[in-house]
């Protein structure tokens, strides 16, 4: 038998020892997620990576802050396009219909999880969140993670000291615009504001009062949608805030989601606002507050209806390893887990994005104990029609600025609510006609 020479040995008693050390058993592989969490909402999504990472040993996701949701998602698509995208992108609902055009870039959430052979039912999911990121051949197309709805905030100290019952919010318009009257006359500065003005005044106003915001059910039915929001309801609407605005009893604060700091500092007393302001509110806020439905018109039959979809979603973008998809499964099964979805749902008031973690978070108790946060999910899972599933329109994003360019208009009293109306759903339609020219198949 030939020996080999003892420096030979040792070398490779040192290569061995090195392939069996901690440091390369535990190698791990790198998952990239790009996000627009900031404030307490940057807390838990850097928590949850945290935890996940804990979990396990073979992954490891990396959140990394790319600013605001218009921000985020250009530059996802630029870093593709230069070969260094991430392996997960977090996109506004109102991007939903761009990425689902952007073909090349994306790989459907659903075939992810197929390939790295994780279990994935759409049917776990609550329906109004799965039927908004599903296609229509019924693949998941991207991870449903942060999904909000819109709900009505109010300050219950400031109603106390209106002679207002703290424990009774305004439930109709008529009683908004009561109500702020109060408030106006006990001192407030800004009795009502809203936050995304479009979001919540036009799309979620159109599902709560089942009503069309644009043709072929809101986009869901075809790329030749376009929109109606200019409607006598809608019209109506309007001139009731720009009523209130010139009576200082509704005060804009800007565009986004820039009014939420004016309602949890206490200035603004009443607001429209994502549920997920519940993590900032209850954070920051140095005052009793309380969380209600939308307001309505009762004499519009139908409603309320239900509210629809907001936040985001997490797409998987295309390009990447079979193994980094691996750990991109492995996440998203970690983060449906109830236990994790209750307590995301309970700490941002984020929806429970499964029914499992709906059930889990009403037999602890905590909507009994925390009256209010049960409002986005009571909203959200009645039943749908075809006008109130959600919108998912091409260049949404660019339509909502043309809103708040017009509206801004109307606030200013420089424009008349239906010259404002009619002005933002021609040019959004023109938005539309072009999108539906490029996208045809």
């Amino acid at each position: 038998m030939k020996h080999l020479p003892t420096s030979l040995l040792a070398t490779s008693a040192v290569a061995l020892a090195a392939l069996m050390s901690p440091a390369a058993a535990s190698a791990q592989t790198e998952i990239q997620w790009w996000h627009s969490m900031g404030g307490a909402l940057g807390d838990w999504v850097n928590d949850l990576a945290k935890d996940f990472n804990a979990s396990q040993k073979d992954y490891r996701i990396v959140p990394t802050y790319k600013g605001s949701y218009d921000e985020s998602m250009p530059a996802a698509i630029a870093a593709f396009r230069a070969g260094n995208a991430p392996h997960i992108l977090q996109v506004f609902e109102v991007g939903t219909a761009t990425m689902m055009a952007s073909k090349g870039a994306i790989v459907p959430v659903g075939q992810v999880m197929q390939q790295a052979g994780v279990k994935f039912d759409n049917n776990a999911y609550v329906p109004a969140v799965a039927g908004y990121y599903t296609a229509p051949n019924g693949q998941m197309l991207s991870f449903p993670f942060n999904s909000s709805t819109t709900v009505f905030f109010y300050n219950k100290d400031a109603f106390k000291a209106a002679g207002l019952n703290p424990e009774k919010a305004p439930t109709s318009w008529p009683e908004v615009v009561s109500a702020a009257a109060k408030l106006k006359a006990a001192g407030s500065k800004c009795p009502f504001t809203t936050s995304w003005v479009g979001w919540t005044q036009l799309e979620s106003f159109s599902a709560w009062h089942n009503t069309e915001y644009a043709t072929k059910n809101n986009g869901f039915g075809g790329l030749d949608a376009r929109l109606v929001f200019n409607s006598p309801l809608h019209v109506r609407h309007i001139e009731n805030l720009a009523n209130m605005a010139k009576q200082g009893l509704f005060v804009y604060k800007g565009r986004g989601n820039s009014a939420d700091s004016s309602y949890f500092s206490g200035e603004c007393a009443m607001m429209t606002a994502s549920s997920s302001l519940y993590a900032n509110v209850k954070k920051n806020a140095k005052f009793n507050f309380g969380i209600s439905t939308l307001p309505y018109y009762p004499d519009v039959p139908g409603a309320p209806q239900n509210t629809i979809i907001g936040g985001a979603s997490l797409w998987v973008m295309a390009g990447k390893k079979p193994a980094e998809y691996k750990g991109v499964a492995a996440f998203f099964q970690y983060l449906a887990q109830a236990q994790v979805a209750s307590d995301s749902h309970k700490r941002t008031g984020y929806l429970p994005v499964t029914k499992a973690a709906y059930e889990l978070t009403e037999k602890s108790g905590y909507y009994q104990q925390n009256p209010g946060t049960d409002v986005p999910v009571q909203q959200m899972i009645r039943k749908t029609t075809d006008k109130s599933r959600g919108v998912r329109l091409g260049n949404l994003p660019q339509i909502r600025t043309i809103v708040d360019e017009e509206l801004e208009q109307v606030w200013a009293g420089k424009k008349q609510p239906k010259e404002g109306l009619d002005a933002a759903v021609k040019r959004g339609n023109e938005l539309l006609e072009r999108f539906q020219k490029a996208n045809k198949s």
